[in-house]
């Protein structure tokens, strides 16, 4: 079936809509979870007058954008960026659904989704408390189970590799946080990327894992140039390579082990 078909297309607006809308959600996870806050038993309110907010000003992106960015009780100004996440969890799915087959993968599709979610989480989260949720992380983990238990053969997902890859890049980080004590990098980090890499896979996380260290670098001197800081969160950039290992992985580890010549030094078919 065509990808740009009337039904391909109803899906992918569905996606969209409904990725907008679960990132709303994101957006009390990311506020509520490092004050150890409950998601759900309190309702939505206004930071600034305390204000609960009215079911119909809780439409995602276009509440914000007819309140004009404000509150409608005491006209505080409202982030854009609860908007920047909703809108970026949209664009997600959507990017998610049109690079795999939903039609044809649905599961896999879905779990990617979640996964993709989780990341918004910590990148937003960490960057504002250099925190990362452990129950977050255990999500991530159900999610890779889940995946090799739904997925097993898809998409070259192999359980042996993904075991692996829980291994491969956390290791490394686990020697850092070791040996810095704490200072260099922090626990979430770690564990983190040992429940990446039970998603993505060896190869996958370690690509993952090099660029998050190349953007990550390219971050850290930007901010100590412009701050004089040379203290930054690490797991925006380790969630932005995992994203990007979800997408380019198989691509970019391919591209690696044939300019490298490893395929011929492993004796690995590609």
């Amino acid at each position: 079936m065509d990808k740009l078909s009337f039904y391909y297309i109803i899906i992918y607006i569905f996606m969209f809509i409904f990725g907008v809308c679960v990132g709303s959600f994101l957006n009390v996870c990311i506020y509520r979870l490092p004050k150890n806050e409950s998601l759900i038993k309190r309702n939505s309110h206004c930071m600034t007058c305390g204000e609960e907010i009215k079911r119909r000003d809780l439409i995602p992106i276009i509440s914000w954008c007819l309140l004009r960015g404000k509150c409608r009780s005491c006209g505080a100004k409202i982030s854009p960026r609860y908007t920047v996440v909703e809108l970026l969890n949209g664009v997600l799915w959507l990017v998610c659904a049109l690079f795999f087959d939903i039609v044809s993968f649905p599961m896999y599709i879905v779990l990617t989704c979640l996964v993709l979610s989780a990341l918004v989480v910590i990148f937003f989260m960490d960057w504002d408390t250099q925190l990362i949720n452990i129950w977050v992380v255990v999500f991530i983990a159900v999610m890779a189970v889940l995946e090799m238990i739904l997925c097993n053969g898809i998409f070259g997902i192999d359980t042996k590799s993904h075991i692996i890859g829980a291994f491969a890049a956390s290791i490394p980080l686990l020697l850092v946080v070791l040996i810095s004590r704490e200072r260099a990098m922090g626990w979430g980090d770690f564990y983190l990327m040992a429940a990446a890499g039970l998603y993505l896979g060896t190869q996958g996380i370690l690509v993952a894992l090099g660029i998050a260290l190349v953007t990550g670098s390219i971050g850290g001197l930007a901010q100590k140039k412009f701050s004089g800081s040379s203290k930054f969160a690490f797991g925006p950039y380790l969630s932005l390579g995992v994203a990007a290992s979800i997408f380019f992985g198989d691509v970019i580890g391919d591209w690696y082990m044939r300019i490298t010549g490893l395929y011929e030094i492993l004796e690995i078919t590609p």
